[in-house]
């Protein structure tokens, strides 16, 4: 695993750590900026800490090859397919200017650098700054719900969802954005009662742009 500072950002430290989802949302930061850009091995749907086992139809992904895995953030589940995302967490320590006591403002800085980095490419955005919304289905599927700091196209639509881990000394912010949006197996993945594909598929926006690129936005952007 190389070290390498960002561009043009020479207080963030950026990793590019490769492995299985649960290994990677098990980690533990240390205090100070850091980046760590995950690339996952293998598919995996994740669900947040209040979700219970059965929320999974196991069924599905057993035969389909897919990890059930579990974060230590809020929040529905999350399906990760390798490629098919890209997959960013910053991480911040308690003495950082960036740090913000309250827990819905401490995100708002994080939608700010992903909006300005998809401005690059000529992607209009907005930052949502009110509080929780919870539409159908959310409690289930994480990216139909829409948090503080999250970032949103100009139909509403997810384009980068944000959960947060905090500590006294530390907080991490884990973010993704979709090159593609999976409504079908999401929706197959989630046990019954479940959404149908067509349910669920207008939470998400893709981006249509190689991953790389889209990291080196992200990293000329942030503070």
């Amino acid at each position: 695993m190389e070290a390498v500072p960002g561009p043009r950002q020479l207080n963030w430290t950026v990793t590019r750590p490769r492995g299985d989802a649960a290994t990677f949302h098990a980690r533990t930061p240390s205090a100070g900026r850091a980046v760590w850009v995950f690339e996952p091995a293998g598919p995996a749907v994740v669900l947040g800490s209040a979700q219970r086992d059965e929320a999974v139809d196991r069924r599905v992904a057993d035969a389909l090859g897919i990890d059930v895995v579990r974060r230590r953030s809020g929040g529905g589940a999350v399906l990760v397919v390798p490629g098919e995302m890209v997959w960013v967490d910053l991480v911040i320590g308690a003495d950082d200017p960036l740090w913000q006591a309250d827990v819905g403002r401490s995100m708002h800085w994080v939608g700010e650098a992903w909006a300005a980095a998809l401005a690059t490419f000529g992607v209009a955005s907005a930052v949502h700054r009110g509080a929780m919304r919870r539409p159908p289905w959310s409690t289930e599927v994480c990216f139909a719900g829409v948090g503080p700091g999250e970032v949103l196209d100009a139909d509403g639509r997810k384009l980068v969802g944000i959960s947060q881990r905090r500590s006294r000394d530390w907080a991490r912010f884990q973010t993704m954005l979709h090159r593609r949006w999976r409504p079908e197996l999401v929706a197959a993945l989630v046990s019954p009662p479940r959404p149908t594909a067509s349910d669920i598929a207008r939470i998400t926006a893709e981006v249509d742009r190689p991953a790389g690129p889209v990291i080196e936005a992200l990293l000329a952007n942030l503070p």
